[in-house]
């Protein structure tokens, strides 16, 4: 294991692991996987990770920006998001395993050549990896058929969310940077993801708040003003009312079951 692996760390892309062989312990975020070869492990950008355990071990590592995917792939791959989701997914299927070993190789010769539209061919042999990779799932009810203008708003939605969730929290504010109505934008994403956008915008800064609670050692008030709330008691309302618990208790109480 690469020691610095043993630091926590963010991912500002994002990374599939192929675990052949050995086993792996590892946090992403605040959630422990213990995981045994063979299997799939899914990071999303800026999830924090550390591996805990697992010396020896044989692996492959696929990382990417969100800039290299083709445009498509996350319209056309209905499973994209619920996959990335699921961080661990067990390979069990030989066929299946020996499939995933073939695209990754091919990638890693493409990636050391110098051939002409070599990102091209990467791009493609990536999309097969990631569907063969979505196969092993079922994940049918999660299929939702959308157009290409659909499909950009929703993608720039949610990048404008990454870039912008410190400093601006309301729907109105991401409807005139996309010129949509914030009602349009509304519907759009409910029919789309299942949640309004506002849950969506309020469920970035949950994710982020628990990420600060559980890796770093600013307090609460800190925290919450770093995610622009007007003051630690609002903060502390808005977190009990999305995951039932304060910010203290949620630090304390994952802390100590981790540690």
């Amino acid at each position: 294991m690469p020691s610095h692996m043993l630091n926590p760390h963010r991912h500002s892309g994002y990374a599939i692991n192929l675990l052949l062989e050995g086993e792996i312990e590892f946090f992403a975020d605040f959630k422990k996987h213990s995981v045994i070869a063979p299997a799939l492990m899914f990071l999303s950008p800026d999830q924090v990770y550390q591996n805990v355990s697992g010396n020896m071990y044989k692996k492959v590592l696929i990382s990417f920006n969100k800039d290299f995917l083709v445009n498509e792939v996350q319209g056309v791959l209905s499973c994209w998001e619920y996959m990335f989701s699921q961080e661990v997914i067990p390979v069990k299927d030989e066929a299946t395993l020996e499939e995933l070993q073939t695209y990754a190789r091919l990638m890693q010769q493409e990636f050391n050549s110098n051939r002409p539209q070599k990102n091209l061919v990467l791009l493609n042999l990536l999309n097969a990896f990631i569907i063969c990779s979505a196969r092993l799932m079922s994940c049918k009810t999660k299929i939702v058929q959308m157009d290409s203008s659909q499909n950009k708003i929703v993608r720039q939605f949610k990048t404008l969310i990454d870039d912008n969730y410190l400093h601006r929290t309301q729907v109105t504010q991401y409807a005139d940077m996309l010129y949509v109505t914030p009602d349009h934008l509304n519907d759009l994403i409910k029919s789309i993801t299942g949640k309004t956008a506002k849950q969506i915008i309020d469920e970035k800064r949950i994710i982020e708040a628990k990420r600060l609670l559980f890796w770093g050692e600013h307090s609460v008030k800190q925290i919450g003003g770093h995610l622009n709330f007007e003051d630690d008691s609002y903060f502390n309302r808005f977190f009990k009312k999305h995951t039932g618990q304060t910010p203290a208790l949620f630090q304390k109480n994952n802390r100590e079951k981790y540690n």
